[in-house]
């Protein structure tokens, strides 16, 4: 028997909105009862499925836990404490790790230099010598990394979804690419700060434009 945990994030990109990074730890011979409820990398899934996934999920695993990444946190991260999101990244997934302790972990890894990437999350492990399988796409490799991406997916929606209760115009996704979002951006920088992340060359450009506009 060993402990697998498997990690994985939601909303890294987005101008609006949280990071949501989610781990969880399940007994390796209950790998399977995920695959059989239909678990595999949330993007495959619709809405509904993984919402009723979800619950699913929490009655096989072990463990979970789950890290909501405010706009602000991000933002003071790359400029007051000149870090990157991979390297904010890594220390929110140690964290992870570290409360979970498990036997092995598998995580889908942000950065495309992945020894880099491990050796770094390895300064904030208490267990310095933890078997780490880290690569690309691995939401769709491993089973628990897709439990861990429907995880986070599921609350980073939930997440959007309070923003737009509270926010009367229409936000869209939260991604730059959205010509919702691109509008809302537009129309609504400089009212709702709490909820953008003001370090992106999206908002930075659209707020500078605004303000040689208005001189």
């Amino acid at each position: 028997m060993a402990i697998i945990c498997g990690i994985d994030e939601a909303g890294r990109g987005p101008v609006i909105g949280p990071m949501v990074l989610a781990g969880i730890s399940i007994d390796s011979r209950e790998i399977p009862r995920l695959k059989n409820i239909g678990v595999k990398d949330s993007k495959l899934l619709t809405p509904r499925k993984r919402e009723a996934i979800f619950k699913e999920i929490l009655n096989i695993i072990k463990k979970y836990k789950i890290m909501i990444v405010d706009p602000h946190e991000i933002d003071d991260a790359l400029k007051s404490y000149n870090l990157n999101l991979n390297r904010l990244e890594a220390i929110k997934t140690a964290i992870i790790i570290n409360y979970l302790n498990p036997d092995k972990v598998i995580l889908d890894c942000p950065s495309n230099n992945i020894k880099s990437y491990v050796n770094y999350l390895k300064l904030f492990l208490k267990n310095k010598n933890l078997e780490i399988n880290a690569g690309h796409d691995y939401d769709k490799k491993f089973i628990a990394v897709g439990a861990a991406s429907i995880l986070a997916k599921v609350t980073r929606d939930a997440q959007i979804k309070r923003l737009q209760f509270k926010i009367k115009d229409y936000i869209g996704s939260g991604y730059a690419s959205d010509p919702y979002t691109q509008k809302f951006l537009k129309d609504n920088f400089n009212k709702y700060p709490e909820i953008f992340r003001k370090t992106w060359s999206t908002y930075k450009r659209i707020a500078n434009q605004k303000k040689l506009n208005e001189f």
